[in-house]
């Protein structure tokens, strides 16, 4: 899942940052509210996460556009604005969920996963196809019980095609889902990804559709 925080405070930036990276998730940051804006508009993040209290766009303005706007992405207001009259508004504005700071990572963690089971790719916290079974939950892919031995990348790319099952995900979307903006990608990136992963996965579980993409059958 491709996260975009968009928080000024740069120290809570880069702690969730590397908390978020090390749960396997892909983070862009952005420390200003209209460029937040922006990225919400370009529909390129699974999720957002949002502080409130930003120098150039307060976030309630954020929230309220993109819902005006009917852009879909689920947005996990992050705030220092605690109050219950605060909370109630940014849900009734579009918030999929409202954590006041301070907070614990594990919480702001649990909150993301509720998020991705209701809101995300898969219907459920579980894929399973032919012997290979895909945990969202526990991060983990297992192949007749047993799990796999991934990097973080190998897994967020059978974890996106598992997801998409039927359908043929080209080069430049998977490039998406693993790196995030700005981050230099080798030409074939995804190429040496697939070739690791077809090692550990069944033979023929990844079909190469040749000048398209990948895919896995359902």
């Amino acid at each position: 899942m491709r996260l975009l925080l968009i928080e000024d405070d740069s120290q809570l930036a880069s702690a969730l940052s590397l908390a978020l990276r090390s749960e396997g998730f892909a983070v862009d940051h952005l420390n200003r509210g209209r460029q937040g804006l922006s990225a919400l508009q370009a529909k390129q993040a699974d999720m957002a996460i949002l502080d409130l209290g930003l120098p150039d766009m307060d976030g309630i303005e954020i929230l309220k556009t993109a819902r005006q706007q009917r852009l879909g992405i689920p947005i996990l207001v992050l705030t220092a604005r605690d109050s219950t009259a605060d909370k109630i508004k940014g849900l009734d504005l579009g918030a999929d969920d409202y954590l006041a700071k301070p907070f614990e990572v594990e919480e702001l963690l649990a909150r993301i996963r509720v998020i991705a089971r209701r809101l995300g790719t898969s219907d459920d916290a579980r894929v399973k196809i032919g012997d290979v079974v895909l945990d969202t939950l526990a991060h983990k892919i297992l192949v007749e019980g047993e799990q796999l031995a991934l990097s973080r990348r190998e897994y967020m790319l059978a974890k996106a095609l598992m997801e998409n099952a039927g359908r043929i995900q080209s080069r430049e979307q998977l490039e998406t889902r693993l790196y995030e903006w700005g981050e230099e990608v080798a030409s074939n990136a995804i190429e040496v990804h697939i070739h690791h992963l077809r090692k550990k996965l069944p033979q023929g579980f990844i079909q190469t559709i040749r000048g398209v993409g990948y895919t896995v059958n359902k």
